[in-house]
Formats: structure tokens, C-alpha cells, sequence
């Protein structure tokens, strides 16, 4: 929790700011135990919304009687596992072998855009390059020989190895700017080149000197990528296998069962997944010892590393497939929402027209309207409760501790299957399901830590001598906030709001559940549009799902430009 330190001048007596962290905490956390309260119950029979007031075991045994149980949880667990050591792996490799390097610099470009892409949108442009059909196969149908799409299944695989491909494309560049912001807290220039110095290569010297100081920075982003691949609904739906799905999408199917009682069979099933990444997390952690063991005796046998280059060649080509195959995705997407006939093996379509934009643009208008309100509504709530609380560290002197970040990741830990079945119930319970503010109120929960995360750092480091200057000058805290603070971190703090908007844009169940199917927004439809074969509508839709969540940025990169044009010397952060 936080702890104090020497408060900003004229902050002393009451003040509602000081209650900024706790109104957080409170946003933030108390969804994520009401749904958990809310789940329990009815996995238990006690359903006060459909008139169930028995306890027993009833949805348990039915739960547990479903033939496909033991694959879907194996799923969920073997993808999420495999998909995040994937990630985490590519992410460490990269950083060893490059950087500080022009190539390290070049793909760092690359993959830091690719963050705000969708997750919906990704998979499907994934999809398109690895079909049967898709690019890959087409560029290779020459010298295969190939007249019509290869007999192979690859989409929706048993094994679930084309979801953990959709995962790693997506979660890399996360792990990866994760690993970037806390690099500069550790000398690694200082600590490579002592190691080098004693016969290290570079790669073993880096993991040997950098990796066991900078994963304890980074475990609880990968424990947050572990939990979400565990869990995810649209990604699963797309790419994953469908008899069985994993778990997840299994608990999403019984919530949307005309059978009403199925609810409490979706409620132990969201218990199960709940189980299952804490049991993930667990055996994660263990895992984490075992290898601090292990790299401990390495360096006792004073090994110095043999496959440099091939460890390094083997991070830059992973690390720039994992780009390439979103980019590729994208403008996969973006081909076929203005294609006409496209046969096989043809690279390129015969034609292209604007035709379905033009059929389907309008149908779009309603959700974009949609996904623009919730995204900007959601993502301003969270820069307000973000910008209070750190301007209540700024004047009371107030420093968080290990606790309050496990607290800020709690909510992208906690699958979002195991309570926001029971945050649904008790909204149908109280009548606040299936309207907009209800969403807006649940994108909260999801937005507020990335924004949080986003703007910590930069307002951390705004100089204090310019607010002491201010108030020498007269200036209390708020002008000093108002009229130096805020301008000053104008870049940072509209970053940190792009951050949030697409976050929000990328929530798929959050907006089915609580919005009860009455709430349509782009990621909505285009996760709908997966059973279907239009691959013109899904490019369509999936690539107006990119824009909305890439615009922002856009706005966030323009309006700072405008607004200083002539004051070069008030740019910060």
C-alpha cells in the first residue's frame, strides 16, 4: 500500500483528493469481487434472478458430466501456458541479442504500433494469411503445384496451435514494451560489459546480468498475459478448436443457452477457468524457482555460451514474424474488404471495387457510434481517476508499494469469464444490465490499469523545481496542476487516453455480457461474423475495428504538434 513521503506545499488539512486512491480501488476492484460473489452463488444453485433458491452440487455434477470437459480445460491451459513461455521467450530473445542496435530500433518501431491493434483483428488477419486458402498457401501454390486449397487443417486445429499463434503475435509486442520500460531502471550497458569482459557472450551475458534482475519487473505483465491466454473468448472463437472449445468460449456458450438453468452450469465452468489459472499461476511460479536453480548451477559450471548466433538470429526472425504477421494480416484485411472475384492460387484479387463498403458501410455506423462513445466515456473516466490519484502521490506525499501494483493488475489477472458471469446476473438482478453506462462502468474496470500504467511514469517524472517555481510565484497546488502540470504532460496524458480507447475498443465479452446483446459495438460484430464465410464483410469490419482503435493515437500524436507549434520549449514527457 502506499506510504508516505514529504507532502507539496500548501496541501495540508482535509482535501477530497486524498480519497482519489481508494474511489480508484474501489472502481477498479469492486466489480471483479462483486462477479466473483455473483458466479459463486449460482454455481451453487442459488439463482435469486431465476427464482433459484436450492444449494447443491447440481451444476457441479453437470459440469462435470459434460464429455468434453477434460480437453476443453486441458486447452485452456496447454495454449495459454504454451502461448505465453512463446511470447516471453521471443520478447527476452530479442533483447538479448539487439539491443541498442539499428535492427533492435527498426523492429521496436514496428511492433510498437502493432500493441493497439485489436486482438479480434489480429486474429482474423492471422486467419487470412493461414488458411488453406489464405496468403501463404497462395504464394506457395506455385512451386507446390497447388490448383486448389491444401486439404489440411489448419484454422480451428484440435491442438489449439493456431490460437497459440494468434496469441503470440498479439502479446509479443506487450511483453516486449513491457521489458523496454524497465530496462533503463538497471545499467545493462554497465553490467554487459563487465560480463562480456569475463568471456560471456552476449546473449549468455544478458542472461546471466540482465534477465534475473528484470523479470521480477515484468512477472506481473506476464502473469496478466498468462491469465488472459488462458481465458480469452474472441480469439478462441476465431482461431481456436470449436468440439470441444476451450473452456472459456464452453462458459460463454452455456451463458447464452435458451435454457435458463445452464446459467449455473456456466457459473461452475467459470469457477473451473478461475481454478485453472490460479493453478497455472502457481505452477508458473514454481517453474521460475526451478529455473533460478538451474541458471544458478550454469554459472557455477562456467559455461559461456556456444549458440550466440543462432540465438540471436533466432530472436530477430521470430521477433520480426510476430510484426510481419500482423502487418501482413492487416493488409490481408484490408484486400479482401475491397475484393471482387478472387480465385486460387491468384496473389492478388481480379478486381477490386468499393462495393462492400458500400453495402455494409452504414450497418457499420451504429456500432462505430457505439464503440466510439464507450471507448471515449470509459477511457476518460480512467484518465480522471488516474490523473487524481497521482496528483494525491504528488501532494501528500503519498508512494505506492508492491501491494497497490498487485491491486492495479488485479483486474487483468482475474479471468474476465470468472466474474463477469456473475456481474451479469447481479446486473439482471438489479435491473442496470444491457444499457450503456453499464458497459461504460465495466470497460472501466479494464481500461483504468493500462491508463494507469501509461501516464505513471512520465508524471512521476515531471521536474519538481517547475512546481516549486510556481509556487514561489504565488501558484497554489491546482493552478499548479492546471496551468503547469497538465499542459507540460499534454502528450503523455492523450497517450495514456489513446491507451484506454483501445482498450476498449478490443472488449469483446465485457460488451456481450453486461451489454446483454443489446449493446452492438465493431468488436461485437466482427467476433459475431467468425462462423460466418463472408471474408469481405469480416476484412470490412475487422479493419473499421483497427481504425477506431488506431485514430486515437493519431489524435494523440496531432493535437500536442498543434498546440505547441510555437511553444517548442513547454514539450515534456
Amino acid at each position: 500500500m502506499p506510504h508516505a513521503a514529504a507532502p507539496a506545499p500548501g496541501t495540508r488539512g482535509p482535501s477530497p483528493l486524498r480519497h482519489a486512491p481508494l474511489l480508484t480501488l474501489l472502481v477498479m476492484l469492486g466489480p471483479v469481487a462483486a462477479g466473483l460473489l455473483g458466479t459463486l452463488g449460482p454455481a451453487f444453485g442459488i439463482m435469486p434472478a431465476l427464482g433459484g433458491f436450492d444449494p447443491g452440487l447440481e451444476h457441479v455434477r453437470a459440469l462435470v458430466d459434460w464429455p468434453g470437459l477434460p480437453r476443453a480445460a486441458l486447452l485452456s491451459l496447454g495454449t495459454g501456458v504454451l502461448s505465453t513461455a512463446l511470447a516471453l521467450a521471443v520478447a527476452v530473445l530479442v533483447c538479448a541479442g539487439w539491443q541498442g542496435t539499428r535492427a533492435f530500433a527498426a523492429l521496436e518501431r514496428v511492433l510498437s504500433p502493432l500493441l493497439s491493434v485489436p486482438h479480434a483483428a489480429a486474429a482474423f488477419g492471422l486467419a487470412f494469411l493461414i488458411a488453406p486458402s489464405g496468403w501463404i498457401a497462395r504464394a506457395v501454390a506455385p512451386l507446390a503445384g497447388w490448383q486448389s486449397p491444401p486439404d489440411v487443417l489448419i484454422l480451428q486445429d484440435p491442438l489449439g496451435l493456431s490460437l497459440v499463434a494468434g496469441l503470440v503475435v498479439k502479446e509479443v509486442p506487450f511483453l516486449l514494451l513491457m521489458t523496454l520500460a524497465a530496462l533503463p531502471q538497471l545499467r545493462v550497458a554497465q553490467s554487459l560489459a563487465t560480463a562480456q569482459a569475463l568471456g560471456y557472450g552476449r546473449v549468455a551475458a544478458w542472461f546471466r546480468v540482465v534477465l534475473p534482475r528484470l523479470y521480477p519487473r515484468i512477472r506481473l505483465p506476464v502473469y496478466a498475459v498468462l491469465a488472459f491466454s488462458m481465458s480469452v473468448v474472441d480469439v478462441a472463437m476465431i482461431l481456436g478448436p470449436s468440439t470441444p472449445p476451450t473452456l472459456s468460449v464452453q462458459v460463454l456458450r452455456w451463458m447464452n443457452d435458451p435454457d435458463l438453468g445452464m446459467r449455473g452450469t456456466a457459473a461452475a465452468g467459470a469457477l473451473l477457468q478461475l481454478a485453472l489459472t490460479v493453478l497455472a499461476l502457481a505452477g508458473w511460479r514454481l517453474a521460475e524457482i526451478a529455473l533460478a536453480r538451474l541458471r544458478l548451477r550454469r554459472i557455477e559450471a562456467g559455461g559461456r555460451g556456444r549458440a550466440q548466433p543462432l540465438l540471436r538470429t533466432a530472436g530477430l526472425t521470430l521477433g520480426g514474424l510476430s510484426g510481419g504477421a500482423v502487418i501482413l494480416g492487416l493488409a490481408g484485411l484490408a484486400v479482401w474488404s475491397v475484393a471482387g472475384f478472387w480465385g486460387f492460387p491468384d496473389l492478388l484479387p481480379q478486381e477490386m471495387s468499393g462495393r462492400t463498403w458500400m453495402r455494409h458501410g452504414m450497418a457499420l455506423s451504429d456500432p462505430l457510434a457505439d464503440t466510439a462513445l464507450i471507448a471515449l466515456a470509459s477511457a476518460g473516466i480512467a484518465l480522471v481517476l488516474t490523473l487524481a490519484c497521482l496528483e494525491a502521490e504528488h501532494r501528500f506525499g503519498l508512494r505506492p508499494g508492491t501491494r497497490a501494483l498487485w491491486l492495479l493488475y488485479l483486474p487483468l489477472i482475474v479471468p474476465q469469464i470468472a466474474f463477469l458471469p456473475g456481474l451479469q446476473m447481479l446486473g439482471i438482478v438489479t435491473g442496470v444490465d444491457g444499457n450503456l453506462p453499464a458497459v461504460v462502468a465495466v470497460h472501466v474496470v479494464f481500461v483504468l490499469p493500462y491508463v494507469f500504467l501509461s501516464l505513471a511514469d512520465p508524471y512521476r517524472a515531471w521536474d519538481p523545481r517547475l512546481g516549486a517555481v510556481g509556487h514561489a510565484l504565488g501558484a497554489g497546488p491546482a493552478r499548479v496542476f492546471w496551468r503547469l502540470r497538465l499542459p507540460m504532460l499534454l502528450r503523455p496524458v492523450l497517450t495514456a487516453a489513446a491507451v484506454g480507447c483501445a482498450v476498449s475498443v478490443g472488449q469483446f465479452l465485457p460488451t456481450l455480457l453486461i451489454g446483454g446483446g443489446r449493446v452492438q459495438t465493431l468488436t461485437t460484430e466482427a467476433v459475431a461474423l467468425a462462423s460466418g464465410g463472408n471474408r469481405r464483410v469480416i476484412g470490412a469490419t475487422a479493419l473499421a475495428q483497427t481504425g477506431a482503435a488506431l485514430l486515437p493515437f493519431a489524435a494523440a500524436l496531432l493535437i500536442p504538434a498543434l498546440v505547441w507549434r510555437n511553444r517548442r520549449g513547454l514539450h515534456h514527457g
